[in-house]
């Protein structure tokens, strides 16, 4: 599934997907679901999650710089605090997405 277009909406972000439909995600979901190592941790080859020190969001952490569109597969929000490590591939934006409609 890719999207059609991008659009910071008040405190959502819009998206127009491909089969025509729209998504709403609040921009502070999008940033709290933030994919990146930093904010997710990441896993070793035995399966250990390594996670750094949790991070302290401010008003800041939730407003949207800018959108940038990575290849064909993903975008990078561009955060106020200088947050811009979160790459989200368009099948989790539209998971994401979903698991916000049920």
């Amino acid at each position: 599934m890719r999207p059609l277009d991008l659009q910071v909406i008040g405190k959502e972000i819009a998206i127009k997907w491909a089969d025509q439909t729209e998504s709403f995600i609040p921009l502070e979901t999008l940033r709290r679901r933030c994919p990146c190592a930093g904010c997710q941790g990441e896993r070793d080859v035995m399966g250990q999650l390594h996670k750094g020190p949790e991070q302290t969001l401010t008003l800041s952490s939730f407003v949207l710089v800018r959108i940038d569109w990575v290849g064909s597969y993903a975008v990078q929000p561009i955060w106020k605090d200088g947050h811009a490590t979160g790459l989200y591939p368009f099948e989790y934006l539209h998971a994401l997405a979903k698991s916000l409609e049920e």
